[in-house]
């Protein structure tokens, strides 16, 4: 832990990660009721604090604004009513997940009678640093929560106000179910010290690192971190439109791709098409695009289709925007779209619009993401559309977690062995 930190902010991180540690020991061995039943009292919470949680966002979302921050930072940060309700949803939805804690997910009998089961556990006290986002407030919270883990939540400045009005929401459900109120703890403080001292300075409280932000956060987490950490650093993510697309599919998809919310991180950055229908389907989807409003970045054949295509450099092909520009290149087939994607994508997720079967298959198995999807949205890169009641992040990881992290992906497991009196020879 570096000498440089101060002293007071290093006893308050201190204090927070051993009631952690202590609420952890209580949560592992909480019965699925009860963890239920905090959840259904934080959305009610929720539901009934709409009001003061709005008040709250107004005061990040007016000082984010006079900061001077992109419309993609902002679009991020605002809650709606209907926002709020979805909140509590996400909410109600992890906790009809079936609970992953002591679930067995493999077992054996050795031929010297040994019966052997794997079983899941959590993962102990996960701390998550994020930005913007005030609903990952919730969804760590309750994701934990159910998972069996106890939560650190370091969200950022340019949301404190909308965080802690979610987090006591969260902590009158705890109340609520005679549970630690330690088990959902906010870092309270908007000192960036505390983020040092996360990565740095609670090994002995935190098992696990889980960032949700930008690339530069992202990047000096996975470099700093001392912990394990789940995470991806960019999400530069990809539509590719083949020969036997659907023109009418490609346009909406490529569409709801990148246009839908530009600022989420399965958001499209690059469409590619298919040099072998160029003639029929690169004018009818780039005007969907510029007709949208989106700026469109694009090789000398893209250009050649439409004089308000700017044209693309290299980097143009490596950059997450998270905003309404995407890059547009024409490549040989398939196998130049998949070429492209290893050179220049990030892992995270991919699409393929085809109505060829064996096309697609070659496409799915030859992709290297966490998420390829055929003949849909690259939107769909998202917890809660996958049936996982919401998710902390989307890991490019191989290691532990890979895709959207849910509640099964905040799990470790043990092996219980049991015997009848064996000894090893």
């Amino acid at each position: 832990m570096s000498t440089s930190l101060d002293p007071h902010l290093g006893e308050m991180m201190q204090r927070l990660g051993r009631s952690a540690v202590s609420a952890a020991s209580v949560l592992a061995l909480t019965s699925t009721e009860a963890k239920n039943a905090a959840l259904a009292a934080a959305a009610g919470a929720v539901r009934a604090r709409a009001a003061a949680i709005l008040e709250a966002n107004e005061h990040d979302v007016a000082a984010a604004r006079a900061a001077g921050l992109s419309a993609a930072l902002i679009d991020r940060l605002v809650l709606s009513e209907p926002r709020i309700e979805s909140v509590a949803r996400s909410i109600e939805a992890v906790m009809a997940l079936p609970d992953p804690i002591g679930v067995t997910t493999a077992q054996w009998q050795r031929p010297n009678g040994l019966r052997i089961q794997r079983v899941r556990v959590p993962l102990g006290v996960v701390g998550i640093i994020y930005e913007s986002r005030p609903n990952v407030t919730a969804d760590a919270g309750a994701l934990c929560l159910k998972s069996g883990n106890a939560v650190i939540l370091r969200g950022g400045s340019e949301s404190r106000h909308s965080n802690a009005a979610i987090h006591a929401c969260l902590v009158e459900g705890l109340t609520a179910a005679a549970l630690p109120a330690e088990c959902i703890q906010l870092v309270p403080t908007t000192d960036r010290a505390a983020v040092g001292y996360m990565l740095a300075g609670m090994i002995d409280y935190l098992d696990v690192i889980v960032p949700r932000g930008g690339k530069s956060l992202v990047a000096r987490v996975q470099q700093e971190a001392r912990v394990p950490v789940i995470g991806h650093l960019e999400g530069n993510c990809h539509v590719y439109v083949d020969r036997d697309a659907d023109v009418r599919m490609a346009q909406a998809i490529a569409l709801n791709a990148k246009m839908r919310r530009t600022g989420i991180c399965g958001a499209a950055e690059t469409l590619l098409l298919d040099r072998a229908c160029v003639g029929s389907h690169l004018v009818p989807v780039l005007h969907t695009l510029l007709e949208a409003g989106c700026e469109v970045r694009g090789d000398e054949r893209v250009q050649e289709a439409d004089a308000r295509v700017r044209p693309a450099t290299e980097d143009d092909w490596y950059t997450e925007y998270l905003d309404a520009i995407i890059a547009v290149r024409v490549v040989d087939g398939v196998d130049g779209a998949i070429a492209h994607i290893a050179r220049y994508g990030s892992a995270h997720t991919e699409s393929i619009v085809t109505e060829n079967q064996a096309t697609a298959e070659r496409f799915l198995q030859r992709v290297d993401s966490a998420i390829v999807l055929h003949n849909a949205s690259t939107q769909f890169a998202d917890g809660g559309e996958f049936g996982m009641g919401a998710e902390i992040g989307i890991s490019t990881d191989r290691f532990h977690a890979r895709g959207p992290v849910g509640v099964e992906q905040l799990t470790s497991y043990k092996y219980v062995v049991r015997g009848a009196g064996q000894v090893r020879p």
